[in-house]
């Protein structure tokens, strides 16, 4: 099984940096294969260009999507790590997501809307926040974030939902306990969905 696991955020040494790379090394240890997105890293423009846009006259992706795109469609298992920045998904992830997961990619036209492309794949998130996760629900933040980015990206893609596991009071200079019962966690997850 291929895992792509996608990363937005900018500090390489951040809690989320560790999740996904913590991921990697779980998928890798459990005989999968997994390459790490890191869309800073990767100075991912996430400003959608006219000429992107799915038009009369057709339209195309732009050379970096297309590489982008190229190299995902190998994989079974998409995973995104991020944190909650006032309670969404950072800018670079969603314009990631217009970009690179928009139509000729993900979807494509059909008879009364959009058709999937992403069936059988598979779609799991590890998210972050300073605020506990009791809080986050409290406010509609998590079904909110749950609503627009994993049912909606799973209903206009077909990706399957696997899970979205939230790691809340997620601080800088956390212990090194609390961070390894996270890594727990990925693992955890790996072995139980894949």
């Amino acid at each position: 099984m291929k895992h792509a696991v996608i990363l937005a955020h900018p500090n390489p040494k951040s809690f989320n940096a560790t999740i996904a790379n913590a991921y990697v090394e779980a998928a890798v240890a459990h005989g999968h294969e997994a390459r790490l997105r890191d869309l800073y890293a990767m100075d991912f423009d996430p400003r959608l260009k006219a000429s992107e846009i799915p038009g009369p006259k057709g339209f195309a992706p732009a050379k970096d999507v297309a590489a982008e795109r190229k190299f995902l469609s190998l994989a079974d298992v998409f995973v995104f790590v991020y944190p909650f920045w006032i309670n969404a998904a950072p800018a670079i992830l969603k314009g990631y997501m217009e970009r690179v997961f928009g139509m000729g990619f993900a979807y494509r036209p059909g008879k009364g809307g959009i058709e999937p492309m992403l069936t059988g794949k598979k779609m799991i998130s590890f998210t972050s926040s300073g605020a506990p996760i009791e809080w986050v629900k409290k406010t509609g933040a998590w079904d909110a974030a749950r609503k627009l980015f994993d049912e909606h990206a799973s209903l206009i893609t077909g990706l399957t939902v696997v899970d979205h596991i939230h790691f809340g009071n997620v601080i800088p200079g956390m212990r090194a306990d609390v961070v390894e019962r996270c890594i727990a966690k990925v693992d955890e997850a790996v072995a139980k969905y894949f």
